[in-house]
Parts: structure tokens; sequence; C-alpha cells
């Protein structure tokens, strides 16, 4: 026996963010002018269903630099790579297409500033996560990883006079604005980025679905397990006392969760495609679910060139942008 709830009601910004779709899309492109295979290291982005149709196209994807034949294509994911990174691709003279989000650059770029300038410098993140292992690779001696207010309680830097903060760029909005002022309070001197780290797409994401969590007696976000942005997500609605739960797809869905739920909020992380959604959301309609909205939170136009190397063999063979 299946639950029909009366309403579902689907958080407006969700999905793909400026980042994610400018990765997927090199990987696409790459695929176009190279023919396939491409190499891509790790997941170009954190969500199963965006790597397994890329995948079926002929993209390869590895753990390690080490694993692309020499002088083949690869592409390096949304979430950045250290240094040695480049410089192993380099060693095995790799053709390197760098589809980092210009959101985490801007973060690396932040590091090395900081450790030019003799800073002790605080990483805000997760622990083996891409994004810090490629932001920790910047200046890595010089960088010291927290991820709670008890860790913060207990750093012991060289000199407190000369600290700076930087962070992920998907984390909690609040976690995180708690750690900063914890910081704040340990070290008065510390200097942070000029604007900043978390995304706008993380940012508009856990506003919208802190609207949604009010309206809804469950929410469901749309992502990976891997994918941290989408963690989130759930976590900042259960904050507020609504349950929820992240699955890859409509497959997932668990009837126990519907018993007794009249209104059913839907989100997504900024790597899962909107089809995952609109799948989800054929699934209640054919529950027969008529009343079907849109919460509208904020508008995003955020977009970002291709990388130059797509950008350029693009050009050269007069080819269009849409892959």
């Amino acid at each position: 026996m299946t639950s029909t709830p009366q309403k579902v009601l689907l958080a407006s910004p969700r999905g793909y963010c400026a980042g994610v779709d400018r990765a997927v899309q090199t990987v696409e492109h790459a695929l176009r002018v190279y023919g396939p295979p491409v190499y891509v290291r790790k997941e170009i982005v954190h969500n199963k269903h965006v790597v397994e149709q890329l995948r079926e196209r002929g993209a390869i994807f590895v753990d390690d630099a080490a694993e692309v034949p020499e002088g083949k294509t690869v592409v390096f994911s949304a979430h950045g790579v250290a240094p040695t990174v480049y410089e192993q691709a380099d060693q095995r003279s790799l053709k390197t297409i760098d589809a980092t989000c210009p959101l985490v650059t801007k973060v690396h770029v932040e590091a090395k500033k900081f450790a030019t300038e003799g800073y002790t410098i605080i990483l805000i993140g997760h622990a083996g996560h891409e994004e810090v292992e490629g932001t920790m690779g910047e200046a890595p001696d010089a960088m010291i990883l927290v991820e709670t207010i008890e860790d913060v309680e207990r750093l012991d830097v060289p000199d407190a006079a000369r600290v700076a903060y930087i962070s992920q760029t998907t984390l909690s909005v609040d976690e995180t604005r708690g750690i900063i002022a914890a910081l704040k309070d340990k070290f008065p001197q510390i200097a942070g980025p000029r604007t900043d780290d978390i995304c706008y797409a993380t940012t508009n994401r856990q506003a919208a679905v802190k609207q949604l969590a009010e309206q809804c007696d469950l929410v469901l976000v749309i992502g990976s397990q891997n994918s941290s942005n989408s963690n989130r997500l759930v976590d900042v609605t259960r904050d507020l006392g609504t349950e929820a739960h992240l699955i890859d797809n409509a497959s997932q869905l668990e009837e126990t969760w519907l018993e007794g739920k009249r209104t059913i909020g839907i989100t997504s992380g900024a790597s899962a495609p909107d089809e995952l959604v609109q799948s989800l959301v054929q699934m209640f309609r054919d529950r027969g679910t008529t009343d079907i909205s849109e919460l509208d939170v904020t508008q995003e136009n955020m977009r970002f060139m291709l990388p130059k190397e797509i950008r350029a063999v693009l050009d050269e063979n007069s080819l269009p942008t849409a892959p």
C-alpha cells in the first residue's frame, strides 16, 4: 500500500550550480573533440548518475594521474587538485584540462597568498574531502584543518598575530559561521578572505531548504552520499526539526518515510541533475498527488566560462560551445 501526500513543494534554487555545469560540459566537450577515452581524475562531480552517464560515453575515471597512460588527456575534477598532481601529470606528458570550479580556485589563490605572507592558515573543512586535499596541497606546511569549534579550542600556532582562515566552499553556512566566530575569539587579529569562501550555490540552496523545511513534514534531498553540499542540506533541514533523507534517485524512496506525511519537500544538491528531481516528482504524480508547486527563494544567474584548454580547441575547430 502506497502513501499519497497532498502536496509536493520544490525548492528553488536547487540542483546544478555553475561550477558543476562547467565541469560536466568540460568532459562532454573533451569527449566530442578528442574522442573517447578521456580520463578524469576522481569523480568530475560528486553524483553517481552523472559519472555513470559520462562513463557510458567513454570517460574513464581514475583515482590517480599515475593510472593515465602517458601522453593521454586527463580532466581534473571540479573539486580542484594540489600542485603535486600537476607535477605528476607533467612528468607523464599528460594533456591536462582543469575543470576546477572558479570559486574553489579562489580559495587556492587565498591559501597561496596567505602562505607567502607568512601566515599560519586555518582551513575550515571536512577531512578527506577532495576539495580539502587540493587546497591543503597549496601550502601543506602552513595549513591546519579544523572541522569543529572544539578543534579551534585545541589550536596551537607559532604566532597568534599571524593567523588567517579560509574554508571549503560546500559547508553548512550556520556551522561555519560559528567556527569563524570561535577563531576570531581565539585569535583577535586573524585575517580572512575578502569575500565569503562558501559558494553562492551552497548558500542559496541552504536558504531555500530552510524555508522548505518550515512548510513540509518531510524533505527529500536528491544527491549522492559523497556530496558534501547535499549532506549539508539534510543537516540543515534536520536542525530545524523536519525529517529529511538523502537519496540518489526515486528508487531509494522508502514507503515508511511517507506515512502520515501531508506535504513533501524536494530539493537537490549542486551536483544533481534536475532530471532526477523530475523523476521523483513524476512518481508522486503517478500516485495521485496533483498539488505540485515551486518555492522560489532567490534567482541565480551565475555562469562560468569553459576552461581555456577547451575554449581554444573549440575555436580552432570552429565548434559551438553547446556539446
